[in-house]
């Protein structure tokens, strides 16, 4: 199963690379930009990959010169050839997984971070700005690029809910541990008689969704009309959208 994952991305690799040898196959900049991007995430999997087919065909023709091989010493060369090439062979299949698992990871352009205060009214909104304040920091250390999406503030400055997006292809992959309920337990700025108060905010580090095209069939539609028969809806023609229809065009008359 893994094999034939990789065999598909070795091709999809292989077309990327002739695509981008020929100009009429990226006819805008941001096309061809799109198209490095991929490359440049695919070539160092699809480069391990190669060795990993080559040295399970070295493997198969040391197996089989064992076998075949009538004098014992060129058999016992042959054991000792296969022995280190069955371990490159598991450390690259190893490689090659971790390769694949973490795969969605590099491929994330996008993150949204998205702060919410939780239990603790005031002091949770303003536990929140303080999470943010800190988030923002480290994004421009990292020199991320960063949009704020909403805000909504409390009385005292505090943020009940803010959402940022991200624009870096590692922010996800260094935020996403972020995510869960974060406490903390202090005296806050609202109380007078220095009591202890515990506070939480809620942190979800979410990946872009992948824009998906979606195409509907006209002759998967049924429409139905009715017409109104009391003077209230003025004898009006209106389509009615029937029980789990995607959508329902309007129709005029």
């Amino acid at each position: 199963m893994i094999a034939g994952k990789l065999e598909d991305l070795e091709k999809r690799f292989e077309q990327i690379e002739a695509d981008m040898a020929r100009p009429a196959a990226t006819s805008t900049i941001e096309e061809y930009k799109k198209l490095s991007r991929e490359h440049a995430q695919l070539r160092e999997l699809v480069t391990i990959f190669r060795e990993w087919k080559r040295i399970g065909e070295e493997l198969q023709k040391a197996r089989k010169m064992i076998q075949q091989e009538a004098e014992e010493e060129m058999r016992g060369l042959a054991r000792e050839e296969a022995a280190l090439l069955e371990k490159e062979n598991e450390r690259l299949e190893s490689l090659l997984k971790g390769k694949l698992l973490s795969k969605d990871e590099q491929q994330v352009e996008n993150t949204f971070l998205e702060i919410r205060g939780g239990t603790g009214g005031e002091e949770a909104a303003l536990f929140a700005r303080d999470l943010f304040s800190m988030y923002m920091k480290y994004a421009e250390k990292m020199r991320w690029k960063t949009e704020i999406l909403t805000m909504s503030m409390s009385d005292l400055g505090g943020f009940k809910e803010v959402t940022v997006a991200i624009e870096a292809p590692e922010a996800f992959k260094r935020l996403k541990y972020e995510s869960g309920v974060h406490r903390v337990q202090r005296v806050p700025e609202t109380e007078s008689q220095g009591r202890i108060h515990t506070s939480t905010v809620t942190v979800a580090v979410l990946p872009e969704p992948e824009e998906l095209e979606l195409n509907i069939n006209a002759e998967d539609l049924r429409i139905d009309v009715y017409r109104s028969s009391g003077p209230g809806g003025q004898h009006v023609t209106r389509p009615i959208p029937l029980s789990g229809s995607p959508i329902c065009p309007r129709v005029s008359w």
